[in-house]
């Protein structure tokens, strides 16, 4: 396939972008959207050029930084799948490919597709941990837990942390990881002593990174590739009510 690229270059987070023109020819539809960006980089190092910045690491879709708009679409056109899985036979021969960086005030671009995404490192830190002395190691089943609940956390933990949920919000909000990463703790006995305090902390320390609020439209869940539900954020709300009336201490 030969294909038309727009891209975003920046060069850092005080600098103004704007979009570049490539071409890149001789892609296989088997390529994976990475892959198709790897052949381009080499293609501008060739010809003296300087390649575009992008973040990945284990390409498998688990770790959540191949975080790129595509087509105005966080991880692109196919559904719960992250930009690294995305294969190039999502696309036909003289397609013109738009690709950009996540937008959030709390996600600044460090360099042309790659974002600081540290603020929720941050929230993690406030909260997204289990620190009571549990002990040593127990046997799986030594703790019993209802079926229903350690699916629920168990879809919840499924969460990578790639950001899709705050690009594709109107509102920039990070409700749905937040949700999510609270949810797998509340729902087991192990996450139970610290319950209140966790919500309460999380929650502070998002609204600190500048997240927006959430308004319920549902685009997080559309486009995350991890497919973390909704229900999630209904979980998170009533935790955080639950823990406003009953916690003395954040």
């Amino acid at each position: 396939m030969n294909l038309t690229l727009k891209v975003w270059k920046q060069k850092n987070k005080d600098t103004r972008g704007s979009f570049e023109t490539f071409q890149v020819k001789g892609i296989s539809s088997e390529m994976s959207f990475l892959e198709m960006f790897d052949v381009l980089n080499e293609q501008l190092i060739e010809e003296g050029k300087e390649p575009i910045a992008f973040d990945h690491d284990c390409r498998e879709g688990i770790c959540g930084m191949c975080s790129m708009y595509i087509n105005g679409r966080p991880h692109g056109p196919w559904h719960g799948t992250t930009t690294c899985q995305l294969h190039m036979r999502a696309f036909k021969d003289g397609d013109t490919i738009v690709v950009e960086p996540w937008r959030a005030n709390a996600f600044p671009v460090i360099k042309d597709l790659i974002v600081d995404r540290r603020a929720f490192d941050h929230i993690i830190q406030a909260g997204g941990f289990i620190s009571v002395n549990t002990g040593n190691a127990v046997d799986g089943n030594a703790i019993p837990i209802e079926r229903e609940k350690a699916d629920q956390s168990f879809a919840a933990a499924a969460c990578i942390g790639c950001g899709a949920c705050v690009a594709a919000c109107k509102n920039s909000s990070a409700m749905l990881f937040v949700s999510a990463k609270v949810s797998h703790l509340a729902l087991l006995p192990q996450g139970a002593p610290e319950k209140k305090t966790r919500v309460m902390n999380m929650i502070a320390q998002m609204d600190k990174e500048g997240f927006g609020a959430c308004t319920n439209t549902g685009a997080c869940e559309a486009v995350c590739p991890k497919e973390i539900s909704l229900e999630n954020i209904a979980r998170l709300n009533q935790e955080y009510l639950g823990s406003s009336f009953t916690s003395d201490k954040v």
